[in-house]
């Protein structure tokens, strides 16, 4: 007898699948045959994904809530739904897009229609996922090129670095020494020497 699944996905494992899960609840499916991965959809190397596609069968019903969810790949997606209606024959639901359902339809106009709307989608969330990344490497640029520094704050110098410094310029301290008096490894101590050196 067919039965009905679900496929959820949020990108991190810090993200809650809460909004998906409530999404499907009219749908009145059994726990057990919601699948939920967390991470990236730039692939379809994600476990509970790979055992759902051991567990359909042919004319099972696999719910998602929107296509950004199967996956951010263009190709990808269309060859998974290839897949998943003509080679295991399934019929697919995308919650979000009442277009994507593969039991409207059936006939050559319906699965044209439906190609189509699929092929768009896909190629908009992947072209979506390229401009985040442009918008964020510009972002980082214009902030980098303000002066703004990424990453944790440096360490502040410790208060005995200019006396152990004087010390290492005499010879007195080899550069080792030098940067474990001050509590640093030896790279720290040459980058912090280098800073102080141009400010001098």
């Amino acid at each position: 007898m067919p039965q009905n699944y679900a496929y959820i996905r949020v990108s991190t494992k810090d993200q809650n699948e809460r909004r998906q899960l409530i999404a499907l609840k009219p749908y009145s499916i059994k726990k057990q045959n919601i699948y939920i991965d967390k991470q990236s959809g730039k692939d379809f190397d994600r476990p509970q994904y790979q055992k759902l596609l051991k567990k359909l069968k042919k004319d099972d019903l696999l719910y998602i809530k929107s296509i950004d969810r199967l996956g951010r790949n263009y190709s990808e997606i269309l060859e998974q739904w290839r897949i998943l209606t003509k080679q295991i024959g399934i019929d697919i639901v995308v919650i979000d897009m009442p277009l994507l359902d593969t039991r409207r339809g059936k006939d050559l106009m319906g699965t044209f229609l439906s190609d189509i709307v699929l092929q768009i989608l896909s190629f908009v969330s992947e072209n979506e996922r390229s401009n985040i990344k442009q918008r964020q490497a510009e972002g980082i640029a214009a902030a980098k090129a303000k002066g703004i520094r990424f990453g944790r704050p440096p360490k502040p110098i410790p208060d005995n670095f200019y006396l152990v410094y004087r010390q290492w310029k005499k010879g007195t301290l080899t550069g080792s020494q030098a940067a474990k008096e001050c509590g640093m490894p030896l790279s720290t101590f040459r980058y912090r020497v280098n800073c102080f050196e141009k400010v001098i």
